[in-house]
Formats: structure tokens, sequence, C-alpha cells
């Protein structure tokens, strides 16, 4: 563990320390990095609180502010009480529209704003709707390490799911009146241990996708993870912190003990196994933040499911499905099938993957 200092004169009343995130458990703090997409996102330092959406002017829910970009705008969306949520939102850009699909990102406080318009290029017949989580301006180019304290403190998956809860609802609502089309539930990351209880907020839910998330509590995928860096010293260590008495304000390995106790019990395996829903999960073979036994002892599991469940590893491709040496963009692939699949939604959501196989020598390499 790090050596701690004392925390800024604008801390909470009860006593913060904030040590630095160790280089073994950094995997943590660093997952946003996945959104990267060829550099387009860099790094540039915010004031504390910056991008705290609690605190912003919201924007009216029928009147999108125009961003940077082919076709999105900036959205707000009620939280719990006052709290603002903002995200992106873009029409379909060729027609007919088939589906929408909301997103919900990954870890960190950069918004998906600034590489918005080639993440979801692939995206031709569907409307997208992008949920930040709490304190995240969409257009914030923050590096993990330099997200402001408030942000920090905040920063939690109970909090961060009431606060999408409301969100959504109210998204649902406005929608109420406008043409039926199924909606897909994508999770980026650590987005994705949000899906389960998020689903029954989404009318007409066709299925959830998961992008560079292993399907495993998120505690045991951890766990994994430290295993493969030769961390388990640091990981019980923290295990210690979480199970004992300090208050969740107090920050540890860059992260609140707030957000580590809400992730230490975080349940996702299950509701994943359990749910209705058809579900698609794609991964990099060299993901450098989930190991790859994360993702094959979910596949073992989620096999036994009684909805459809596929799943495809794309060979050299990182956590954020990127092939930098083949310049392939495994992100677009994604959205590929589910191009193909709102063509003959009938056939299910696991039908290209189906296809896909059919026309491959069959191969170690998938998972199904």
């Amino acid at each position: 563990m790090q050596t701690t200092h004392r925390s800024p004169a604008t801390a909470p009343a009860a006593a913060v320390w904030r040590p630095k995130a160790s280089s073994v458990l950094a995997f943590f703090a660093s997952a946003a990095v996945a959104l990267v997409l060829g550099g387009c996102v860099v790094a540039r330092p915010v004031a504390n609180g910056a991008t705290d959406a609690a605190s912003a002017s919201p924007l009216g829910a029928n009147e999108p502010a125009p961003v940077e970009g082919a076709g999105f705008a900036l959205r707000s969306l009620p939280g719990v009480g006052d709290s603002v949520l903002q995200a992106l939102q873009r029409e379909e850009r060729a027609a007919p529209l088939r589906y929408r699909v909301i997103v919900v990102p990954g870890s960190g406080c950069a918004g998906m704003g600034p590489i918005a318009d080639r993440y979801f290029a692939g995206l031709l017949h569907a409307q997208v709707l992008v949920l930040h989580k709490p304190g995240v301006d969409p257009q914030a180019r923050t590096a993990p390490a330099d997200c402001p304290h408030l942000f920090v403190w905040r920063d939690r998956h109970s909090t961060w799911l009431a606060h999408a809860r409301v969100a959504l609802r109210a998204d649902a609502a406005l929608r109420q009146g406008q043409p039926v089309v199924p909606q897909l539930l994508v999770g980026i990351s650590e987005g994705a241990e949000l899906l389960p209880e998020l689903a029954a907020e989404v009318p007409h839910l066709a299925g959830l996708v998961l992008i560079g998330a292993s399907g495993l509590d998120p505690q045991e995928s951890g766990a994994l993870q430290a295993h493969r860096l030769g961390a388990e010293a640091d990981w019980t260590a923290l295990s210690r912190i979480v199970a004992g008495a300090p208050p969740d304000t107090v920050v540890v390995q860059g992260r609140s003990l707030g957000y580590w106790r809400d992730l230490w019990n975080w349940p996702l395996t299950l509701p994943l196994l359990r749910g209705p829903w058809p579900l698609l999960q794609v991964w990099g073979a060299d993901d450098a933040l989930v190991p790859a036994v994360a993702y094959t002892r979910f596949a073992e599991l989620a096999a036994l499911r009684t909805a459809p469940y596929c799943a495809q590893r794309i060979e050299g491709a990182d956590h954020g499905l990127q092939r930098a040496a083949a310049r392939v963009d495994g992100v677009q692939q994604v959205w590929a099938w589910t191009e193909q699949w709102a063509r003959q939604p009938a056939a299910g959501l696991c039908a290209p993957l189906r296809l896909l196989r059919e026309q491959q020598v069959p191969s170690a390499a998938d998972t199904s």
C-alpha cells in the first residue's frame, strides 16, 4: 500500500486520506482508458468539482444542446433528488430506424463526447443514448488519475445505479407516444455491472451487450486480475481495509472505501445468469485489465442460461476491442452484428454469431 497524505481542505467533514493507487491495482483506476480510440482522448486536468454534473445547470429534456460531431447532442436527464445526469443523444444515421441503443460507459471521469462519433459510427439504423456517470461531463478528457476529489468521494456503484434508474425512467416517460422499437442495453467495461439492475427500466428490451466485461462479480474478477499481476498481497490488504472501520470517504488505492465496499458486495454473475434477456458478450484476447480466465469462467456458467447467450473473443484485441497493429476496431464489428440482428430481430441477438461460426472452421478461440 502507498504512503498516504492529507487531502485538501475541501474534503468532507470526515477525515479523508488520499493514497495514490499502486501500480498493481491501477487497473481499477484506469479502466476508462479502454474507451480511447486511436489517441482521440488526451488527458486534460480540470479543477476540483469541474465535472460535477449535480451542480450543472440542467438543460430541458426536450432541448438537447449541440456538441462537436455528426449528430450527437448533449441531453440532461434527472437523477436522484435535484441531481442531473449528462447524456449524449443521436438519431439514426440511415433510414429506416430499426432499434435503439442505450449505453452505460465504463469507469473514470472522462466523457465519451470527444470519441462518440467514431465509437458509434457503425450504428447506422439505431438511435443512441449514452448515459454518463454522475459527475461526468460528456466532453471532459480528464485522465483517471486526475479526477476531481468530489467525483472520487461520490463515485460508487450504488449511487450510480440509483441515479441511472431515475434517468432511464425519465427517458422512457419522454418516449411515450413515439414509435416502438426494440432497445439494446450496452455496458462498456465497468458500466456492464449495472445492466441487470437497469434492465427493468428499459421498455421493449431486446437484449444486453457486454463489451470488455467478464460477467463475474467484480470482486471475483478483481481477485483474478490481482493474481494475474502477482498482486495478491495488495488485494488482501485492500480487503482488510474494506472490512474495517474507516468511513466510506477514506480514499484507498485511488478509490473511496464506499466504492470498494460496493464492489466487494456487488452481485453480477447470478443476475446475468438468471435474467430473461438475450446476452451478447464480446472481449479482446489481449485484454490487459480483465484476465482471460475470468471471461472463460463466466462463459462456462452462462452456457447453462435458459435465455440465449453468445460470446466472441476478438484475437489480438485489447480491453477496448482495438487491434492497434492491424488498425482494426473491434467495436465496429460489434455494431455490425447488432445491425445484422436488427434486420431480422426474430432470429435472435445471437443469430449473427451463429452465422459467423457456420462460415468459419471451428476454433477453440470462440466461446458460446
